[in-house]
């Protein structure tokens, strides 16, 4: 393939991308199961170039600033505080998976070598963190729920890695250490983590001595390549070198990045990671041409590899569903002071915790990495390929349902002592009032900004009443910021009017739609109707 073609097939890609999210959108279905479905689809059709997918090339392209946008987004304090359920999963629930999935695999495939058996276990066995950003962004679940899956993407597959590099080797040349295995792990873990906060920490003191936002959203993304790189040239976790980092910089954004710089490099963000994102799972459904070519070309020859690839996919769900509800309630039962601590979760979380372990890129880059004559390689790929199908489509799209169905309350309780939104702009309007209030002139005493400790005064009125007759407002809130939405549309419209009778130049007008923009977005996240970020 050309460099052109190849070029042509990205954006006709990118293309298909762009309308399969659309079309999920206006279905109400998943975009990560629609682009995989549409993935499949291309990976079938007539007439598209032939091309393999390099498992390292995806693994370097992709992950980096995938799991650094993840990692930048998480707050330290939960996941610290969840690190106990967390590492029940990356550590317990992989492991479990990955002895549970090689049992089975050699009992279905008993010519398969052990090590071969528990080389698919540990492909599969790490839930993804590019596939659960995608799936958890469009559920309502507590924020603990969320912390913990989303922290349990992010680490396991330096476990998944180790025991995947291990058993590789184990069947290539029929030896294995428990020792050297445990070696690996500490020093994938501590190095990689090591290497995380160093670049961490080295972004930061540099961005604080920068003022281009161009050059400091740059430097975001180097920063995730430059951790995943160095982290791997050590032989470390470039996942966790990219997930400490990001955890580093996330912590520090207060501080380092002002508030234009942190607006542009959240749109720049925002939209390469919904490039990525839709690439990678689109790339995820075109993997099947690969499977297919390496089974006879045609989708019949496949049902030679389906007994293993069915076997595996339901050890993996099942495995996690009984790794997860012994674990959650097992703490319980032998810790008294735990038991006092928290109240005991009803059997919908371990539920959905159980039912939420979607795989990925990881999954499929692992498969495709295996050496051409690694024993089993075309039956692996089958089961792992079809493992990923199902936890997206199957798992990914009646999470939703699931949760609804069991009437999980998303609301986060807030620990003693928080205050909530309402409360806190109490106190940041009181904190700005005062510090105009000090401003007097000497010789007099009288305030030098008269209007603007009025209008501070309003607002610390207007936020006391917000917060103790929430309820009561809700109606006038909503017919106000109605009425200023319509005010700010009507503006709009005679704007473009203006510039269709070429009585505005481009410019003009370019530069009052910004300001209608931002009049816009500062006006629906007063009346709370803003789109979160993801």
């Amino acid at each position: 393939m050309t460099s052109v073609a190849l070029f042509e097939l990205i954006l006709g890609l990118l293309g298909a991308a762009l309308l399969l999210s659309l079309a999920a959108g206006r279905l109400g279905f998943p975009p990560a199961a629609a682009l995989v479905v549409g993935g499949m689809a291309l990976a079938v059709a007539p007439g598209l170039p032939a091309f393999d997918l390099d498992p390292d090339l995806i693994m370097v392209l992709f992950l980096p600033p995938l799991l650094l946008e993840s990692a930048y987004f998480t707050v330290w304090r939960d996941f610290r505080a969840s690190l106990g359920p967390i590492l029940s999963l990356s550590l317990g629930a992989v492991l479990f998976t990955t002895l549970a999935v090689g049992l089975v695999a050699h009992a279905v495939v008993p010519s398969l070598p052990w090590a071969a058996c528990f080389a698919l276990g540990a492909i599969v066995s790490p839930p993804d963190a590019v596939a659960a950003k995608a799936v958890l962004a469009r559920v309502a679940l507590p924020r603990r729920m969320i912390t913990v899956l989303e922290g349990e993407s992010l680490v396991n597959d330096a476990s998944g890695l180790v025991l995947y590099r291990f058993a590789v080797a184990a069947a290539l040349t029929g030896s294995f250490s428990a020792a050297a295995a445990l070696g690996s792990f500490a020093w994938l873990a501590v190095a990689g983590v090591a290497v995380g906060i160093a670049c961490g920490v080295a972004v930061t003191l540099v961005v604080r001595r920068m003022h281009d936002a161009n050059a400091i959203t740059v430097l975001s993304f180097l920063a995730a390549y430059v951790a995943y790189l160095a982290a791997e040239e050590i032989h470390a976790s470039g996942v966790l070198a990219v997930v400490a980092c990001g955890l580093m910089m996330g912590g520090r954004e207060h501080e380092t990045f002002d508030a234009h710089a942190r607006r542009h490099s959240v749109a720049v963000w925002e939209f390469v990671v919904f490039v990525l994102e839709a690439l990678v799972f689109v790339l995820i459904g075109l993997a099947l041409r690969g499977v297919l070519a390496r089974t006879g070309g045609q989708p019949g020859a496949l049902s030679a590899e389906m007994p293993l690839a069915l076997a595996v996919t339901a050890t993996c769900v099942v495995a996690r569903l009984l790794w997860v509800f012994p674990a959650v309630y097992l703490r319980r039962l032998l810790s008294p002071r735990f038991r006092a601590q928290e109240p005991s979760p009803s059997p919908a979380v371990p539920l959905i915790v159980g039912w939420a372990g979607m795989r990925g890129v990881v999954t499929l880059a692992a498969a495709l990495a295996l050496p051409v004559d690694f024993p089993g390689r075309d039956a692996i790929l089958v089961a792992a390929f079809a493992v990923i199908l199902f936890t997206v489509l199957v798992q990914g799209t009646t999470l939703g349902p699931l949760i609804r169905s069991l009437r999980l309350d998303p609301a986060a309780h807030l620990p003693d002592g928080h205050l909530d939104a309402p409360m806190a702009r109490v106190v940041v309007n009181e904190a700005g009032l005062a510090a105009l209030e000090g401003l007097v002139f000497p010789e007099t005493g009288a305030l030098q900004h008269p209007r603007l400790v009025e209008e501070y005064r309003r607002r610390v009125r207007a936020s006391s009443r917000d917060r103790d007759e929430r309820t009561a407002l809700e109606a006038e809130k909503t017919e106000h910021f109605a009425a200023a939405l319509l005010a700010v549309r009507s503006g709009r419209s005679a704007l473009i009017d203006l510039h269709r009778q070429d009585r505005i130049h481009s410019s003009v007008l370019r530069q009052l739609e910004t300001e209608i923009d931002l009049e816009e977005l500062h006006l629906k996240r007063l009346a709370g109707t803003a789109p979160a970020h993801g």
